[in-house]
């Protein structure tokens, strides 16, 4: 190639980089200047349609640790020392020894005083004070460090209960210590002379020290062999003493949920039908139930929070029970629909346990267990994720009819899409479940439009963003939820519920990620999808208006305008919810029209964030949650300001329109 042509070359060549240059500077430029839209808002009475009562609430999983090690507040790992299965010798771990061979030697049998968890721990003590073996300072043992570390808090009080056995008489230390058992922070001695019997033991501790990482100790200096079963450790602080962690209970409380599905998801299911959630086995006694391993999610629960504690669960959150059944099918078996009915009369027994009489067979079981009168269980899922075995029609049919017969008014929800097509069996509801991408779960805000307008309607029981777009819980996450819920609003003429899932996770064990609240033995945050949904907490039963985007920039709004009453101020509020996703700043035009507003007195809340990517943390818990402001004076006709990835609520308080009081929900629709 000659001088001149390599010359001309490079000068092309500089000119298409140019080119490319200039070209790219001017997309950049348009992607983040400055947009506009509009949004009209009709509230009109005509066009106002009330939302379900029941539109948002929660869905609890055993996964992650979420019970086990989580809201269920029991500090013991393995109490009943049954993890390792019915066989023995048997992995009692997190137990571990206190001692060396020379002092002590610690195996399992199955000598247990309960029929269905026969394991127990044998500790053969080799030392004593006064002989050639002298046992160490304190004594040796057991100890248990809970699920990574107890939280042990100053001047609180924990119960420890323990059944132990023995052919001497035993001289026992038990003791809550550091995790090096250096540091005590609360000890006890129990004596007995004669325990040649399995003898349960309760003993109080109060804390004279705080630890987060701490443990239980059982420990001995006399020789002999001493039997353990069933170490339970609560703290007495948990909510109205039901047994559930309290700051845990509070972030759930604070959601304002209208329902609570429970137990699964796929622990219901199992990998094998012998590890699935079996109600009957989760009630009575915590000492004599036997336990389970969730094969699914891989690892045991004692089940202390069982069918019983779900059903307080939901009482106390002020919440409707939702009881997802096996249907007979597990993740690798069907029960053939032939031999379906004993299982169908397991789940007529169990709701007969929830609804019962205090007299009946199953409802005297709950009675004795402190609640007389019958749970609210008004909705129960015959399966979960089961619609694609060829089992599950058969055996739906069989467990649908039966339910119908004994309780009419339960409303049954199938496992099988009915959004696009008509479904081939009865029910009342349908369950939905979405995971996704960011931009998928932003582009399914629209799903349901198309959704059919009669039949059941749609129980979106399971929905997240998932994937890359997540970390442990992102803002990209949080903001194409919200778009999704407010697309579940804008059609909740055929939508009944929507929760989030999964609901918890210990910091130790992110089996699933993202979830929406992340804990420790003793701290907790709220992903930003968990401070997502507090938009949407009085959405319930509130009225939703027509609202219309117009010169929506790139697609990248969601809104949604309803009215509602602030229970604190009795006031009521117009809010207009309002998703940017995109990196644009918006100035969004609000035109409302059929009601009048107050000039003052209104509100701005925000959550965003410099970083579409940026978490919460122990660290920096609130980096992104709801930020509310006041705003300036306000009208009918009024321009906003969005920020680039951002979703944006504006609470605008209302004319009064009537002067005679408002009194029940009729009298306020009745004042659109």
């Amino acid at each position: 190639m000659d001088m001149d042509s390599s010359r001309s070359l490079c000068c092309i060549l500089l000119l298409v980089l140019l080119g490319i240059s200039i070209q790219y500077q001017c997309f950049a430029s348009e992607i983040d200047a400055d947009q506009t839209a509009l949004l009209l808002v009709n509230a009109s009475e005509a066009s106002a349609r009330k939302m379900p009562d029941t539109l948002f609430g929660i869905f609890f999983e055993e996964i992650n640790h979420a019970g086990a090690g989580g809201l269920w507040a029991e500090l013991v790992c393995n109490r009943g020392f049954e993890s390792g299965g019915p066989s023995t010798p048997s992995y009692i771990g997190p137990w571990s020894i206190i001692g060396n061979d020379s002092s002590v030697i610690i195996s399992t049998d199955l000598s247990s005083c309960f029929d269905r968890n026969k394991v127990a721990l044998r500790v053969e003590v080799l030392c004593d004070n006064g002989d050639a073996n002298i046992c160490p300072d304190g004594g040796v043992g057991v100890y248990n460090p809970g699920f990574w570390g107890m939280n042990i808090e100053y001047g609180k009080n924990y119960k420890l209960v323990f059944y132990v056995h023995s052919d001497e008489p035993i001289n026992l230390s038990v003791a809550l210590t550091s995790s090096n058992g250096l540091n005590k922070l609360a000890t006890k001695t129990v004596v007995a002379d004669n325990v040649s019997n399995w003898t349960k033991v309760s003993v109080l501790l109060e804390a004279e020290g705080t630890d987060s990482n701490s443990r239980l100790e059982l420990r001995s200096t006399t020789k002999g062999v001493i039997w353990f079963d069933q170490v339970s450790l609560m703290p007495l602080d948990t909510y109205n003493g039901d047994g559930f962690r309290k700051d845990l209970f509070g972030m759930l409380k604070d959601l304002k949920p209208a329902f609570i599905r429970f137990p699964g998801g796929c622990f219901v299911e199992g990998e094998r039908l012998k590890n699935a959630f079996w109600w009957n086995e989760t009630i009575g006694p915590w000492e004599k139930r036997p336990g389970h391993f969730g094969d699914v999610w891989g690892y045991w629960t004692d089940d202390g929070l069982g069918h019983f504690e779900f059903l307080q669960l939901a009482e106390d959150l002020g919440a409707l029970p939702i009881w997802v059944f096996n249907s007979g099918i597990s993740h690798k078996e069907q029960v053939d629909t032939s031999d379906i009915l004993p299982f169908v009369q397991d789940i007529l027994d169990g709701l007969e346990f929830a609804r019962g009489a205090p007299n009946s067979t199953w409802g005297s079981v709950r009675a004795t267990m402190g609640h007389l009168e019958p749970f609210d269980l008004r909705y129960v899922a015959i399966g979960n994720e089961d619609c694609n075995y060829s089992k599950y029609r058969g055996n739906y049919l069989k467990f649908y009819s039966a339910i119908k017969e004994a309780y009419p008014d339960i409303k049954i929800i199938s496992n099988c899409d009915g959004s696009s097509k008509v479904l081939d069996h009865p029910a009342d509801l349908y369950d939905f479940h979405i995971y996704a991408s960011a931009s998928e779960i932003f582009s399914n805000a629209s799903r349901f439009d198309d959704a059919l307008r009669s039949g059941p309607k749609a129980f979106i029981s399971e929905y997240a963003v998932h994937g890359n777009d997540t970390g442990k819980g992102s803002l990209l996450a949080a903001l194409a939820e919200a778009a999704f819920l407010i697309g579940a609003e804008k059609n909740s003429d055929v939508i009944e519920m929507a929760s989030y899932a999964p609901l918890f996770v210990n910091d130790k064990d992110w089996t699933w990620t993202a979830d929406a609240i992340v804990f420790t033995s003793s701290q907790a945050y709220g992903t930003p999808s968990y401070w997502m949904q507090h938009f949407f907490k009085e959405s319930n039963g509130a009225t939703l208006l027509t609202s219309t985007l117009q010169a929506n920039p790139s697609n990248a709004l969601m809104a949604s305008a309803i009215t509602w009453q602030n229970e604190t101020d009795n006031n009521n509020y117009l809010r207009i919810k309002v998703v940017n996703f995109g990196s644009s700043r918006v100035t969004l035009n609000i035109s409302i029209s059929g009601l009048s507003l107050q000039s003052s007195g209104a509100t701005k809340t925000i959550l965003t964030s410099s970083n579409v990517m940026d978490e919460n943390s122990f660290t920096d818990p609130k980096k992104i949650s709801p930020v509310k402001t006041m705003l300036g004076e306000v009208s009918e006709n009024m321009d906003v300001t969005l920020l680039p990835y951002s979703f944006t609520s504006f609470d605008l308080l209302r004319k009064s329109i009537s002067i005679r009081t408002v009194t029940t929900v009729s009298d306020l629709e009745s004042s659109f």
